[in-house]
């Protein structure tokens, strides 16, 4: 797993970075990565989702092709800001998920 400061920032491919890599908007989308790449899981579907809701109609197809993010990842995040449940617990992740441990593949045989 990568470290915070070791973390790769994503390259915005719209068309305005593309065209002029030094406008306010390049500068803007260049800060927008920057703040994600430091942010855990839940905190950067949160970040985009009000990013994309203050963008309004096609906000999310837009922060998708500056972030990098899928947009049903962008979605989910509009979704949790709107529910806003306070007892969601400080995990990341729920408890089983992902990979299982090496220890218990090699149990098996």
């Amino acid at each position: 797993m990568q470290k915070k400061s070791e973390r790769k920032i994503h390259q915005c491919v719209c068309k305005v970075c593309r065209l002029h890599p030094y406008s306010q908007e390049a500068k803007r989308h260049q800060a927008v990565n920057r703040v994600l790449s430091e942010l855990n899981e839940r905190n950067k579907r949160r970040f985009a989702g009000v990013l994309a809701n203050e963008a309004g109609r096609g906000g999310i197809s837009h922060l998708a092709e500056i972030t990098g993010l899928s947009r049903t990842t962008i979605a989910r995040g509009i979704c949790e800001i709107e529910r806003s449940n306070k007892k969601q617990s400080s995990k990341i992740r729920l408890s089983g998920a992902g990979r299982p441990l090496v220890e218990k593949n090699s149990q098996k045989y």
